[in-house]
């Protein structure tokens, strides 16, 4: 038997794909869930094979659900995200069903599941591939969604004073903390709001309001202070956008 759980916001939604369900007699949903956090709490215990997930929904949105699980199961995205961004999405992951979809439609994406699933291929490096993907469509961010331990923190910009290179992951410092998260830099600096944050060193991102000063350390190098205390050394190129940001 294949567990599935449904993660949409709507009811309507959820009894949608119940009912296009009941021909797949080999798939049990063993739970539905409204919002992200639900879904990713369901996700942990009950470990399913398969998700249907909304993009858009409140708290936290279904890639930012995504990204807080290390195994992701197959998913099949159900969304009303506009055509462009299902483009580029469409090779990378299990499928993506445009709402409204009919029932042959929603049909398809199941069977792709159940060969995905009957195949084992690997959940792991499709989500890496739809994060690349993700990352390409040039989304502004607002907010950084982190999980430590059994706990969601969802930082807003405001608070995180800068970001720290960490082998594979990005080192978050914030005002209640540190956390890691695995992602990109060159995905925070092309990504971040313009102005607001630079790239001052391969390692290191920071937020302009958090600059305390800059200082010459050695010849043709410097050393950024920040607010919070926190120095950090600033290449030839982090220097140049230093001055390009604070205008001096």
């Amino acid at each position: 038997m294949i567990r599935a759980i449904i993660v949409d916001d709507e009811q309507l939604a959820r009894d949608i794909i119940k009912a296009y369900l009941k021909p797949f007699e080999q798939i049990e949903v063993i739970k539905e869930c409204a919002d992200g956090f639900q879904g990713l709490k369901a996700i942990q215990e009950e470990k399913p094979d398969l998700i249907f997930l909304d993009i858009q929904m409140p708290k936290i949105t279904g890639f930012e659900m995504l990204e807080l699980i290390d195994n992701p199961p197959a998913v099949i995205f159900s969304t009303a995200f506009d055509q462009y961004a299902i483009k580029a999405f469409e090779q990378n992951a299990t499928d993506y069903l445009l709402k409204p979809y009919s029932d042959e439609r929603f049909g398809e994406a199941v069977k792709k599941a159940l060969d995905k699933i009957g195949s084992k291929a690997s959940s792991k490096a499709e989500m890496e591939t739809l994060q690349e993907k993700r990352e390409e469509l040039g989304e502004t961010l607002d907010r950084i969604v982190v999980k430590t331990g059994n706990k969601i923190h969802i930082l807003s910009l405001d608070q995180v004073s800068h970001f720290q290179a960490q082998d594979d992951y990005v080192e978050i410092h914030a005002d209640q903390g540190k956390y890691l998260k695995q992602m990109r830099m060159k995905h925070l600096e092309e990504n971040l709001p313009e102005g607001e944050f630079v790239r001052i060193h391969r390692s290191h991102i920071v937020s302009v309001k958090q600059i305390e000063k800059l200082e010459l350390y050695e010849k043709d190098s410097y050393l950024l202070s920040l607010k919070n205390g926190a120095k950090l050394p600033v290449s030839r190129s982090g220097h140049s956008k230093l001055k390009e940001v604070l205008k001096y």
